[in-house]
Protein backbone atom coordinates (compact mmCIF):
# COMPACT_ATOMS: atom_id res chain seq x y z
CA UNK A 1 0.00 0.00 0.00
CA UNK A 2 1.38 3.30 -0.97
CA UNK A 3 0.84 6.85 0.40
CA UNK A 4 0.37 8.67 -2.89
CA UNK A 5 -1.43 6.06 -4.72
CA UNK A 6 -0.77 4.18 -8.21
CA UNK A 7 1.38 6.72 -9.36
CA UNK A 8 1.70 9.40 -6.78
CA UNK A 9 -0.55 11.79 -8.79
CA UNK A 10 -3.21 13.38 -6.78
CA UNK A 11 -5.56 13.12 -9.59
CA UNK A 12 -4.94 9.73 -10.91
CA UNK A 13 -5.50 8.36 -6.87
CA UNK A 14 -8.57 10.59 -6.09
CA UNK A 15 -10.16 8.98 -9.37
CA UNK A 16 -8.59 5.39 -8.28
CA UNK A 17 -10.51 6.19 -5.12
CA UNK A 18 -13.92 6.87 -6.76
CA UNK A 19 -13.50 3.92 -8.43
CA UNK A 20 -13.09 1.54 -5.69
CA UNK A 21 -16.21 3.24 -4.23
CA UNK A 22 -18.59 2.90 -7.23
CA UNK A 23 -17.35 -0.60 -7.34
CA UNK A 24 -18.07 -1.32 -3.80
CA UNK A 25 -21.01 0.48 -4.33
CA UNK A 26 -22.39 -2.02 -7.03
CA UNK A 27 -21.09 -5.09 -4.88
CA UNK A 28 -22.55 -4.38 -1.13
CA UNK A 29 -25.64 -2.40 -2.55
CA UNK A 30 -26.35 1.47 -1.54
CA UNK A 31 -27.66 0.39 2.18
CA UNK A 32 -24.92 -1.11 2.73
CA UNK A 33 -22.81 1.52 3.62
CA UNK A 34 -19.34 2.15 2.39
CA UNK A 35 -16.32 1.08 4.82
CA UNK A 36 -13.38 3.85 3.93
CA UNK A 37 -10.92 1.24 4.85
CA UNK A 38 -12.24 -1.19 2.08
CA UNK A 39 -12.46 1.55 -0.30
CA UNK A 40 -8.72 2.54 0.63
CA UNK A 41 -7.59 -1.35 0.67
CA UNK A 42 -9.72 -1.81 -3.24
CA UNK A 43 -7.56 1.39 -4.30
CA UNK A 44 -4.63 0.42 -2.67
CA UNK A 45 -3.68 3.56 -1.02
CA UNK A 46 -3.62 4.48 2.72
CA UNK A 47 -6.69 5.06 4.67
CA UNK A 48 -5.80 9.31 5.20
CA UNK A 49 -5.88 9.64 1.60
CA UNK A 50 -9.74 9.76 1.61
CA UNK A 51 -9.59 12.30 3.84
CA UNK A 52 -7.35 14.03 2.14
CA UNK A 53 -8.58 14.44 -0.84
CA UNK A 54 -12.93 13.88 -0.54
CA UNK A 55 -13.11 15.15 3.15
CA UNK A 56 -15.95 12.60 3.81
CA UNK A 57 -17.43 9.53 2.77
CA UNK A 58 -20.81 10.86 1.64
CA UNK A 59 -18.04 13.91 -0.30
CA UNK A 60 -16.29 10.60 -1.81
CA UNK A 61 -19.39 9.43 -2.69
CA UNK A 62 -20.53 12.32 -4.76
CA UNK A 63 -17.59 13.00 -6.32
CA UNK A 64 -17.54 9.47 -7.46
CA UNK A 65 -21.01 9.23 -8.33
CA UNK A 66 -20.89 12.65 -10.14
CA UNK A 67 -17.94 11.71 -12.32
CA UNK A 68 -19.60 8.42 -13.41
CA UNK A 69 -22.36 10.12 -14.48
CA UNK A 70 -20.69 12.94 -16.25
CA UNK A 71 -19.00 10.02 -18.06
CA UNK A 72 -21.80 7.94 -19.50
CA UNK A 73 -24.40 10.36 -19.80
CA UNK A 74 -22.79 12.16 -22.55
CA UNK A 75 -23.13 8.47 -24.27
CA UNK A 76 -26.77 8.81 -23.90
CA UNK A 77 -27.64 11.94 -26.04
CA UNK A 78 -30.26 12.13 -28.88
CA UNK A 79 -29.47 11.45 -32.28
CA UNK A 80 -29.75 14.61 -34.62
CA UNK A 81 -31.58 12.88 -37.45
CA UNK A 82 -35.32 13.79 -37.54
CA UNK A 83 -37.83 11.38 -36.29
CA UNK A 84 -41.11 10.59 -34.44
CA UNK A 85 -41.73 11.47 -31.56
CA UNK A 86 -42.83 7.75 -30.99
CA UNK A 87 -39.44 6.82 -32.50
CA UNK A 88 -37.61 8.84 -30.26
CA UNK A 89 -39.45 7.26 -26.87
CA UNK A 90 -37.82 3.79 -27.87
CA UNK A 91 -34.50 5.11 -28.79
CA UNK A 92 -34.67 7.02 -25.51
CA UNK A 93 -35.90 4.02 -23.28
CA UNK A 94 -33.52 1.33 -24.97
CA UNK A 95 -30.56 3.97 -24.19
CA UNK A 96 -31.60 4.63 -20.91
CA UNK A 97 -31.67 0.53 -20.33
CA UNK A 98 -28.12 0.47 -21.79
CA UNK A 99 -26.67 2.77 -19.25
CA UNK A 100 -28.82 1.82 -16.62
CA UNK A 101 -26.17 1.86 -14.02
CA UNK A 102 -25.60 5.81 -14.48
CA UNK A 103 -29.55 6.41 -14.29
CA UNK A 104 -29.09 4.63 -11.14
CA UNK A 105 -26.35 6.64 -9.88
CA UNK A 106 -27.49 9.64 -10.95
CA UNK A 107 -30.85 9.00 -9.06
CA UNK A 108 -28.99 8.07 -5.93
CA UNK A 109 -27.46 12.35 -6.21
CA UNK A 110 -30.99 13.48 -6.57
CA UNK A 111 -32.08 11.81 -3.54
CA UNK A 112 -28.95 12.92 -1.73
CA UNK A 113 -30.16 16.27 -2.46
CA UNK A 114 -26.78 16.94 -4.86
CA UNK A 115 -26.96 20.52 -5.99
CA UNK A 116 -23.95 20.47 -8.60
CA UNK A 117 -25.63 17.52 -10.53
CA UNK A 118 -27.26 17.98 -14.44
CA UNK A 119 -29.87 15.21 -14.86
CA UNK A 120 -30.07 16.57 -18.24
CA UNK A 121 -26.50 17.51 -19.49
CA UNK A 122 -27.05 17.71 -22.83
CA UNK A 123 -30.71 19.70 -22.18
CA UNK A 124 -29.57 22.47 -24.72
CA UNK A 125 -29.25 20.84 -27.99
CA UNK A 126 -32.17 18.33 -27.25
CA UNK A 127 -34.38 21.24 -26.75
CA UNK A 128 -33.16 22.94 -29.94
CA UNK A 129 -33.30 19.44 -31.40
CA UNK A 130 -36.74 19.12 -30.83
CA UNK A 131 -37.60 23.04 -31.81
CA UNK A 132 -36.42 22.03 -34.98
CA UNK A 133 -38.25 19.17 -34.92
CA UNK A 134 -41.29 21.02 -34.37
CA UNK A 135 -40.71 23.72 -36.56
CA UNK A 136 -40.50 21.05 -39.71
CA UNK A 137 -44.15 19.78 -38.95
CA UNK A 138 -43.08 16.13 -36.75
CA UNK A 139 -43.73 17.74 -33.55
CA UNK A 140 -47.68 19.64 -33.10
CA UNK A 141 -46.83 23.04 -32.93
CA UNK A 142 -49.07 23.12 -29.77
CA UNK A 143 -46.88 21.12 -28.04
CA UNK A 144 -45.02 22.52 -24.74
CA UNK A 145 -41.43 21.29 -25.55
CA UNK A 146 -40.18 21.86 -21.89
CA UNK A 147 -42.96 19.88 -20.69
CA UNK A 148 -42.36 17.21 -23.71
CA UNK A 149 -38.55 16.42 -22.35
CA UNK A 150 -39.58 16.62 -18.89
CA UNK A 151 -41.97 13.83 -19.67
CA UNK A 152 -39.74 11.60 -21.83
CA UNK A 153 -36.79 11.97 -19.41
CA UNK A 154 -38.81 11.27 -16.36
CA UNK A 155 -40.53 8.34 -18.19
CA UNK A 156 -37.18 6.63 -19.21
CA UNK A 157 -35.49 6.87 -16.04
CA UNK A 158 -38.48 5.93 -13.81
CA UNK A 159 -39.36 2.49 -16.18
CA UNK A 160 -35.32 1.95 -15.94
CA UNK A 161 -34.70 2.19 -12.28
CA UNK A 162 -37.83 -0.69 -11.43
CA UNK A 163 -38.37 -2.68 -14.59
CA UNK A 164 -36.61 -5.51 -12.83
CA UNK A 165 -38.83 -5.24 -9.60
CA UNK A 166 -41.72 -4.52 -12.15
CA UNK A 167 -40.79 -8.14 -14.80
CA UNK A 168 -40.46 -9.54 -11.31
CA UNK A 169 -43.94 -8.70 -10.15
CA UNK A 170 -46.06 -9.41 -13.17
CA UNK A 171 -44.32 -12.24 -13.46
CA UNK A 172 -42.84 -11.77 -17.04
CA UNK A 173 -39.19 -11.26 -18.38
CA UNK A 174 -37.72 -8.28 -18.36
CA UNK A 175 -36.74 -8.18 -22.45
CA UNK A 176 -40.65 -8.89 -22.91
CA UNK A 177 -41.85 -6.12 -20.81
CA UNK A 178 -38.97 -3.68 -22.12
CA UNK A 179 -40.81 -4.26 -25.65
CA UNK A 180 -44.36 -4.06 -24.34
CA UNK A 181 -43.52 -0.65 -22.39
CA UNK A 182 -41.91 0.63 -25.69
CA UNK A 183 -44.34 -0.57 -27.73
CA UNK A 184 -47.30 1.20 -25.54
CA UNK A 185 -45.00 4.30 -24.98
CA UNK A 186 -44.69 4.86 -28.84
CA UNK A 187 -48.64 4.52 -29.26
CA UNK A 188 -49.17 7.17 -26.39
CA UNK A 189 -46.38 9.36 -27.56
CA UNK A 190 -47.75 9.59 -31.29
CA UNK A 191 -50.32 11.65 -29.58
CA UNK A 192 -47.73 14.70 -30.01
CA UNK A 193 -46.38 13.93 -33.73
CA UNK A 194 -47.34 16.84 -35.92
CA UNK A 195 -48.80 16.33 -39.65
CA UNK A 196 -45.62 16.00 -41.24
CA UNK A 197 -44.58 12.79 -38.84
CA UNK A 198 -44.09 10.04 -41.68
CA UNK A 199 -40.47 10.10 -41.97
CA UNK A 200 -38.54 7.37 -41.93
CA UNK A 201 -37.21 6.14 -38.48
CA UNK A 202 -34.22 4.02 -40.12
Amino acid sequence: MTNGGPSGDAELTAQTLERAALELLRRDGVLGGLNLREVADQAGVNRGLVYHYFGSRGDLLRSALRRNVRERVSAMRIHNRPMRTGARIREAVKSGIRYASSIRLAALLVLDGDKQLRVMPDLERTQEQFRREQDAGLIGRDVDLVALHAVLHSLVVGYVLSRSHLAKEFGVGVRELDERFIALAERCFSAVDGPLADVSDD
